[in-house]
């Protein structure tokens, strides 16, 4: 006598099943680029039939959108985690200690492929409104982020900083604009380059040189 399968699986909700399509899509757009991301190609990716897909995404556009924004939140996330309500404690850091662990991280090359994200999405957002609406998004949320680690900072004496939402702004053109050079000159960084936003924050917070660096 011959075993059978129960034939009984576990079904994926809407929500895990939508989950499980942009996160897929996501990981083509970092290594391949948005334009790649296409209901065909991520129905392929996932063994699915692409009217699967269409059913969650009608428009490649929606997903594309979608896709960015989970990649981008994961990067920010990683890079500077969402601070915890109430007082500080020791496996939080401080603000300083955030900022250097930030600094550190962005000088390296792990995260070379959403650097080379946003430039795709800034680039592509041009011709797809979807798009540029998550790229303003993600900038603000970003933005925002690094507003609230200054401004904890400052409030602590840390840093001296009159307006943390410039600074925050200005911090992010100095890491978006060596970010501009990654598909030309990732292997042949030198150290001004690859700490530039690092020294622009130390003068926008009021720090003396290599007061963001590790050791």
């Amino acid at each position: 006598m011959t075993s059978r399968d129960s034939g009984t699986r576990t079904r994926k909700t809407p929500t895990e099943r939508r989950q499980e399509i942009v996160r897929a899509a996501a990981l083509v757009g970092l290594a391949e680029g948005l334009e790649c991301i296409t209901l065909r190609r991520i129905a392929d990716e996932l063994g699915v039939q692409p009217g699967l897909v269409s059913h969650y995404f009608p428009a490649a556009d929606i997903l594309v959108a979608e896709a960015f924004t989970n990649a981008a939140r994961a990067e920010l996330d990683a890079l500077l985690p969402q601070a915890p309500e109430g007082p500080e404690g020791p496996e939080r850091g401080t603000p300083l200690s955030a900022l250097r662990r930030f600094f550190a991280l962005i000088a390296g090359t792990e995260f070379d492929n959403v650097s080379k994200l946003w430039m795709n999405a800034r680039h592509l957002s041009r011709y797809r409104p979807s798009l540029r609406d998550h790229v303003i998004e993600q900038e603000l949320l970003w933005c925002r982020r690094i507003e609230q680690l200054i401004a904890a900072g400052t409030a602590a004496q840390l840093f001296r900083c009159a307006d943390p939402w410039a600074s925050a702004v200005r911090i992010l053109v100095a890491i978006d604009g060596t970010s501009v050079y990654i598909n030309t000159s990732a292997g042949s960084r030198t150290d001004p380059i690859a700490h530039l936003a690092r020294t622009v924050a130390e003068t926008e917070l009021g720090l003396p040189s290599e007061a963001l660096a590790t050791d």
